[in-house]
């Protein structure tokens, strides 16, 4: 993964550092109930710090080779949403959300336009 400050040290903009590196969201409160009501993720990197039972949040649009990582420092397990018409592994967006334990993290990987799959850590 790069680095910003190695980004801008070979002369790019900290906007392009930003595009290269991912942006950072830091404290974020899951909403909803389903991905149409579920906090709308727009970074690469995502902390959750505010959970209710039963919230969550919507991934954005899947692009093949994107990644999207969602750590759950709440204290309930938060719901990630596919957004409709697309997939985290089997799961979809009326079949229910991918669970982020709380005190986990998961990386979510763009395989093809309609599909993420998913790494949830230990």
């Amino acid at each position: 993964m790069p680095i910003p400050s190695r980004v801008m040290g070979t002369g790019n903009s900290a906007q392009s550092a930003a595009s290269i590196c991912g942006r950072v969201a830091n404290t974020l409160t899951a909403v909803g109930t389903t991905n149409a009501n579920a906090l709308a993720l727009s970074n690469e990197i995502n902390i959750v710090t505010t959970a209710a039972a039963g919230t969550g949040v919507v991934l954005p649009r899947v692009e093949t080779g994107a990644s999207v990582y969602v750590s759950n420092l709440g204290a309930n397990d938060i719901l990630v949403y596919p957004g409709t018409g697309v997939q985290i592994n089997a799961l979809t967006a009326t079949t229910g959300g991918f669970t982020v334990p709380t005190g986990k993290s998961a990386m979510f990987f763009g395989a093809s336009g309609t599909r993420w799959t998913s790494l949830l850590s230990a």
